[in-house]
């Protein structure tokens, strides 16, 4: 019998052994790492006890971690998980690929949970789902996640730094760019609008190396990588310039990363088997590295609301507009980004807000965040700077200029995805449109301001500020998404 013909009755009877169940269980615990709950938490513990914790000076949304036995990389993949263990992480993506089974396309598991040691860990199957529907190269075919070590090698070390969060396990059956590609856009445009969620790039560095050579190959790649320059380390990787064994991972998740406005990459921890074994003639390579972009980081809130906006009280709203003017005051008159320290829950929600400055009755420049990654007075003071200095309509504010302007706030509700732009109310409803890479949004107040109807205020979203067709609103393909806003400025606080 054909090799391709077995691989498939393999997929078909994997496929059906996982119908039959709502569970899958691990493959590797027992061989690969402790297949006792408290064996599993005492190594786990241990390497993350001891991993240095490393400042990094901004938001990260994705780590590169390796997936060999935890005797061998553990030590190195707790770099990284340490790295964001207070970010507030709901769902983990996990990229990995297929070792040992050919596949065309991407896979993807959807559906129910996993079981490790460390107990069940649920899918996220909605994101999984939604990523699926974006691209038909983009599937279901569990057989790829059958003993695949890139993908379960991952689980549990989430467990143990994110007690509660989702997983979705995506396995590359194919080295394509293209599929990098398309796997990427699939991410970004189905992560962006949610909050909570961090990818992962599996990976290990060269194989097989006496010790000297492979740190001297290793060292090439992770300058590569620092360069953010995708295209380039994939063209290096694919040819073996660059050695690591999930390049593919790495490019979709860099890729990804950039598509949402992350575009730097710190190096946390390299080691090779030698350092962790001993034995020095043939070794594997291990990095832990994040991807992020500056600004201050989101931390674990004790509490986050995911139905209807809080309503603010009066207080909440004038120190709000307080902390705005005084960063931009500071900002602009000093070049410093003043720093503040609020114990008040409800200035400390992980809400998305946009800054909005008027001078003399017109618009001086709107910058904000869709999704609340840092507490909402960090997010104020950070969107003033940001409003006063660099929305690119403007030139910066100058320091005569800061007594002239009028403040407006507008905090935002979590974004919700609507099937049809008939369930768009406008007045009423601000608007975020997302084809490809390509998005925009309106706030609220757009349409009371300019006296739009529904329809005005999609074809001018679509067509002047998201780059679309200007009736892409009408398209299915077309992602449509719907917030309300609390708006309060410092004219209101002056009546």
């Amino acid at each position: 019998m054909k090799k391709t013909a077995l691989i498939s009755i393999a997929i078909l009877f994997f496929a059906a052994m996982v119908s039959a169940q709502d569970v899958k269980e691990s493959d590797l615990a027992g061989s690969w790492y402790p297949n006792s709950k408290a064996g599993l938490e005492a190594l786990l513990g241990g390497y993350l006890k001891d991993a240095q914790t490393t400042e990094i000076n901004g938001t990260v949304i994705a780590i590169i971690s390796p997936h060999a036995g935890y005797q061998f990389s553990g030590p190195v993949a707790a770099y990284g998980f340490k790295a964001v263990q207070d970010q507030d992480v709901k769902t983990v993506v996990i990229v990995g690929f297929s070792h040992r089974i050919p596949f065309n396309g991407i896979s993807i598991y959807d559906r129910a949970s996993w079981r490790t040691p460390l107990g069940e860990v649920k899918i996220d199957e909605d994101l999984a789902k939604e990523i699926i529907s974006k691209n038909q190269r983009i599937q279901f075919e569990p057989a790829l996640f059958m003993g695949e070590n890139s993908v379960e090698m991952e689980i549990p070390l989430v467990q143990m730094v994110f007690k509660d969060a989702k997983i979705v396990p995506i396995a590359f059956g194919t080295q394509d760019f293209a599929d990098a590609k398309i796997l990427a856009e699939a991410l970004s445009s189905s992560i962006g609008h949610r909050q909570g969620v961090l990818m992962v790039a599996s990976t290990d560095l060269s194989h097989y190396h006496p010790y000297d050579d492979a740190v001297s190959i290793d060292a090439h790649t992770m300058h590569v990588l620092k360069s953010f320059n995708v295209k380039a380390f994939y063209d290096e990787a694919n040819v073996g310039i660059c050695e690591l064994c999930g390049f593919m991972p790495v490019t979709a998740v860099m890729l990804a990363s950039q598509g949402l406005g992350y575009d730097k990459i710190k190096i946390l921890k390299y080691a090779n088997s030698g350092d962790t074994t001993g034995e020095k003639n043939k070794v594997v390579g291990y990095l832990s590295a994040v991807i992020y972009k500056e600004g201050a980081r989101p931390v674990k809130a004790a509490t986050q609301k995911t139905g209807d906006l809080p309503m603010l009280t009066n207080s909440q709203r004038i120190k709000l507009l307080q902390i705005a003017r005084d960063s931009i005051t500071s900002y602009v008159r000093d070049g410093q980004k003043k720093e503040f320290v609020e114990k008040d829950p409800g200035l400390n929600e992980l809400l998305g807000a946009f800054v909005t400055l008027h001078e003399n009755g017109e618009l001086r420049g709107c910058i904000g965040n869709m999704i609340g990654r840092e507490p909402l007075h960090q997010t104020i003071a950070d969107m003033s700077v940001e409003a006063a200095t660099n929305d690119w309509r403007f030139p910066p504010l100058s320091r005569d200029e800061i007594d002239k302007i009028d403040i407006e706030i507008s905090v935002l509700s979590p974004l919700k995805k609507v099937s049809s732009y008939k369930e768009i109310k406008i007045p009423g409803h601000g608007v975020l449109v997302r084809s490809g890479f390509k998005s925009g949004v309106y706030l609220p107040q757009v349409a009371t301001e300019t006296g739009w109807d529904r329809e005005k205020f999609l074809t001018s979203l679509c067509g002047q500020k998201a780059g679309l067709a200007s009736d892409a609103w009408k398209d299915p393909a077309t992602e449509l998404y719907v917030f309300s806003a609390e708006i309060f400025g410092e004219k209101d606080a002056k009546r």
